[in-house]
């Protein structure tokens, strides 16, 4: 009994010892080893109309990748859209394409892509691309249709209808701001809606109560986060469309 109440007391020892020699970390040092930088490719090609503020955002996304964690390669050479190419990111961003950017092989290499587990981010224009490639479309979630004319940048107001998303978080009930905003067809009834146009705060709207401008889903394999703002240089100015920007990244890639 002595014998065993000895190995018992020597144990009990070394249990406390290896627990003070441990080195205690803060949620903060936890949370820094744990976050991987991730990698996200922004396809900026246009095949018709070019924004100007394309190079604006590029811009900003790499500043923002800075401060939150990811990186970003820009290109406009759809010949990147290949198997081997895309498995190196995490998140493949369409900002403002126009018309049809992508090949067959191309498109069946993206498609491939998404259905392995992978991401997608589109803004402002890229609903007013591949036209012709109906999968596409389901996975934006909507196809640009028209937009105010004379002038087409204008203020508006946007009713948020879901504040708990990485995206939105930030926002008031209401958000208002000046952009270019763009009428919507072929609406995804699937998707997830974060906040809607007020037509009745502007002209030009044709899209009635149901005016999506934001949203999200999980679509064939993979995360999908689209806004209509980022028309205006502006806009990427702005500290509540950079968080946007920056939340629906973080939903993309799980964060």
């Amino acid at each position: 009994m002595k014998t065993l109440r000895k190995i018992f007391g020597t144990f009990l020892i070394c249990i406390s010892f290896t627990a003070y020699a441990q080195p205690q970390m803060s949620e903060e040092n936890i949370a820094v080893i744990n976050e991987v930088t991730a990698q996200v490719l922004v396809f900026t090609k246009t095949m018709g109309y070019r924004h100007k503020s394309i190079e604006k955002g590029v811009e900003t996304l790499k500043n923002l990748g800075k401060e939150n964690n990811f990186s970003i390669t820009q290109t406009e050479d759809s010949l990147q859209f290949n198997e081997a190419n895309l498995k190196k990111y995490d998140l493949v961003l369409f900002l403002s394409t126009t018309m049809d950017v992508l090949g067959p092989d191309q498109e069946q290499a993206f498609k491939k892509y998404i259905n392995n587990g992978g991401n997608y981010m589109g803004i402002h224009a890229a609903s007013d691309t591949e036209y012709g490639w109906p999968w596409y479309g389901k996975l934006v979630g909507a196809y640009f249709t028209s937009h105010p004319n004379d002038p087409n940048v204008r203020e508006a107001k946007m009713n948020v209808v879901n504040r708990e998303h990485p995206s939105t978080v930030h926002l008031k009930d209401t958000w208002v701001r000046n952009d270019e905003w763009y009428n919507y067809e072929n609406i995804n009834p699937d998707m997830n809606v974060l906040i809607y146009l007020d037509e009745t705060s502007y002209e030009g709207g044709t899209n009635g109560d149901n005016h999506p401008i934001a949203w999200y889903q999980e679509f064939d394999g993979g995360r999908v986060f689209y806004t209509g703002g980022g028309h205006t240089n502006e806009s990427y100015d702005e500290p509540d469309f950079q968080k946007h920007l920056v939340g629906g990244i973080n939903y993309c890639l799980g964060r």
